[in-house]
């Protein structure tokens, strides 16, 4: 049997760990055979392929990035695309399954090519950890520890002067990485997109830890809305499945924190550094994980699904109960946090 591997939409560190997790259970234990799908559903629909062999994926697991490239196509569109287009694509190379590492948009691709015919099984990857059916994804903690390292060193300058530090991080829908952040690095309020808030309540967190003697730290999600906004702040079009790019309301904050607190106030959008380097341990076994029991899902024909983590097992949910709800931060985990705030 020979599967294809493709890593789609954002990067995150752990890709290239789950790639070598499958390779080698999948060859060593099964006898499978391995083909690279370069650049996401990009490579599907063109047949851009490549060699993944146990040589392609020696000592990955610390290795950051992703060897397959990726994008953010939609493999419906195009003169190539389609179902039916990508059936013959595949079957003219002989691989007989698909194995998706992605987010919310690669795993709704993957559920409708699976609906419609073809054999897609799926591996769950979002910085954000913003997937219900998996209990932590990796590259979350990586990217966390990535945030809370940077919100350290704002801390520092910011008590050299005085100022009031904003740390925008990533977080289209939902706010874990602000939160677990923001708590490690002793954020005096943070702004996540599910819990509005106004800028005067904004504005007298930060009053009360300059009072105090501190130098204020804000942390904020991307896609967090000051109370009156519709949408969240984007000024940079719309990615390929036509959502907003998001980043850029940290810089909107800052000024607006100033004006009203009188606080000097610098922002900092840490954006894609929080993808970047090598996963961390914890990651690192998370995505190796995922690996190997997508290749025991390979063999025993689990396709239209996706393997997950459910407390401390890797288990495996249909990709209709991955892409119902998002993961949200419910208001307790928030409240939690709150109590340090000011």
């Amino acid at each position: 049997m020979k599967i294809g591997i493709l890593t789609s939409g954002g990067d995150c560190p752990g890709l290239n760990a789950v790639i070598r997790g499958i390779v080698l259970k999948g060859t060593t234990t099964y006898d499978l055979e391995f083909v690279g799908i370069r650049d996401g559903w990009r490579g599907v629909v063109e047949g851009d392929f490549m060699p993944l062999t146990r040589h392609e994926v020696k000592g990955l697991s610390k290795v950051g990035g992703t060897i397959l490239g990726t994008s953010r196509t939609n493999p419906y569109e195009g003169d190539r695309g389609g179902a039916e287009n990508i059936a013959k694509t595949l079957y003219g190379h002989k691989i007989d399954g698909i194995v998706a590492i992605g987010g919310e948009g690669t795993l709704a691709a993957a559920d409708r090519l699976a609906k419609d015919g073809l054999n897609v099984l799926g591996v769950p990857k979002t910085i954000d950890n913003d997937l219900r059916a998996t209990d932590y994804s990796f590259g979350f903690d990586t990217a966390v520890n990535i945030a809370t390292d940077a919100m350290d060193r704002l801390r520092t300058t910011g008590d050299s002067h005085q100022r009031c530090m904003v740390a925008e991080v990533m977080g289209r829908h939902v706010g874990w990485i602000a939160l677990h952040a923001g708590m490690a690095a002793g954020a005096h309020v943070i702004c996540i997109p599910e819990v509005p808030m106004s800028i005067d309540e904004i504005a007298a967190q930060v009053t009360s830890a300059h009072d105090r003697g501190r130098a204020p730290l804000v942390v904020v999600s991307e896609g967090f809305k000051l109370e009156g906004m519709d949408e969240a702040y984007s000024d940079k079009g719309l990615d390929a499945f036509n959502r907003p790019r998001l980043g850029g309301i940290g810089d909107q904050l800052a000024p607006l924190i100033e004006q009203i607190t009188g606080v000097e106030t610098r922002a900092t959008i840490l954006g894609h550094i929080q993808r970047g380097g090598s996963p961390s341990g914890f990651d690192r076994v998370l995505a190796t994980r995922l690996g190997l029991h997508a290749a025991d899902a390979i063999v025993e024909g689990a396709w239209g699904q996706m393997v997950a983590m459910k407390g401390t097992d890797i288990v495996r949910v249909p990709f209709e109960e991955a892409l119902g709800e998002l993961n949200t931060v419910p208001r307790y985990r928030y409240d939690e946090a709150a109590a340090l705030f000011g």
